[in-house]
């Protein structure tokens, strides 16, 4: 006899197997009373298999993982999955409405995890994420921007001393991964806290569509499924370029303060002391040059071009073989139609 699977119980309220489901999860009031919600999706496949969390906009002001969640939940591939997805594209509900990163009460939501159903409202907002969503889950994904007006090459931050993490961030396939040590207060250390094993991507900038983050976000969700056993494997193993593992990475800093023009774009390899830019001031007098701390590739770039002395303004990737990262990232270049407005068709993400 086949056992049925049971049902997956968030806030409250049954899903079933084979059902796909909206819940509105309460996460506070407005000043006039009025509920705000997290909404979640849920699609609770008919078969056992893995929970994955996958979650967006925990800075309210990072909206690429939003877009991301919204094509995914768009493929009729996920409809048949084995397992459950939860899907919250908008964790920081207040941060999003406002276009902020922080809640009303002027913090970091991903400084305050687990959080305290006691504590401040953005510590009550971690708890109410930790208990409804992440101790249910058995895997995550949580997508970032950069933050403060930098732009990300896409990447993925993973502890890479956790088998399971490391296994699951090679499979996501993104240009760069990097071995990121946990923050105290970090969705990712309290998740791990937990026993599950997460990944955190971040590509693009805040407050705007980045195609390009966006594909390789999307597929790479696919590809972590398919990994997990959620969804089915590939009949044909399509050839992909290996991500660039990264184990330290290094901020340039302004000499002085005044208006940066940047020299190198995102992914760009560059030597050490290297010109990453100049600072100069609105005379075009006083200039200073922002010089490479290491040899690496560039995976983010400051894009407010007003500075002061000390900020940061090109994050460099330390790496030691430079050929091998040469052929890694052009062989991404030639994958995904960068210079354009694509907009990736079912089939093109199935591959």
């Amino acid at each position: 006899m086949i056992r049925k699977r049971a049902p997956f119980s968030i806030a409250g309220i049954d899903i079933m197997p084979g059902e796909r489901r909206t819940v509105e999860i309460a996460a506070a009031k407005l000043y006039n009373r009025a509920d705000l919600f997290m909404n979640v999706q849920v699609i609770h496949g008919k078969k056992d298999g893995p929970v994955l969390f996958i979650s967006g906009a925990v800075h309210g002001d990072e909206i690429n993982g939003v877009e991301i969640i919204r094509r995914l939940l768009g493929l009729k591939l996920v409809n048949s999955l084995k397992g459950t997805l939860i899907a919250v594209p908008v964790v920081n509900t207040f941060g999003f409405i406002n276009k902020s990163r922080y809640l009303p009460d002027g913090r970091d939501l991903n400084r305050y995890f687990p959080g305290s159903a006691k504590g401040s409202l953005t510590s009550q907002i971690a708890s109410i994420f930790m208990e409804e969503i992440v101790s249910r889950s058995t895997h995550g994904i949580d997508f970032h921007t950069g933050a403060n007006f930098r732009n990300n090459l896409p990447q993925i931050r993973a502890c890479l001393s956790d088998t399971q993490v490391s296994q699951m961030a090679m499979a996501f396939n993104a240009p760069v991964v990097i071995d990121s040590p946990l923050r105290e207060g970090s969705l990712r250390q309290a998740a791990l806290d937990l026993g599950i094993p997460m990944l955190m991507y971040e590509g693009g900038q805040p407050m705007r569509y980045d195609q390009l983050p966006i594909q390789i976000g999307t597929r790479g969700i696919i590809s972590v499924m398919r990994y997990l056993g959620m969804l089915p494997a590939l009949k044909r193993t399509p050839r992909r370029s290996k991500s660039i593992l990264v184990k330290d990475s290094i901020w340039a800093r302004a000499d002085s303060s005044g208006i940066f023009l940047p020299r190198v774009n995102l992914g760009d390899i560059v030597a050490k002391k290297e010109v990453l830019g100049i600072v100069t001031d609105v005379f075009g007098e006083n200039g200073s040059q922002v010089l490479s701390p290491a040899k690496g590739i560039v995976i983010g770039q400051l894009e407010n071009p007003l500075v002061h002395k000390g900020d940061a303004t090109s994050h460099v990737a330390v790496i030691k073989d430079i050929g091998d990262a040469e052929i890694a990232l052009d062989s991404f270049q030639k994958e995904y139609d960068i210079e354009s407005n694509y907009q990736p068709f079912e089939d093109d993400l199935l591959k």
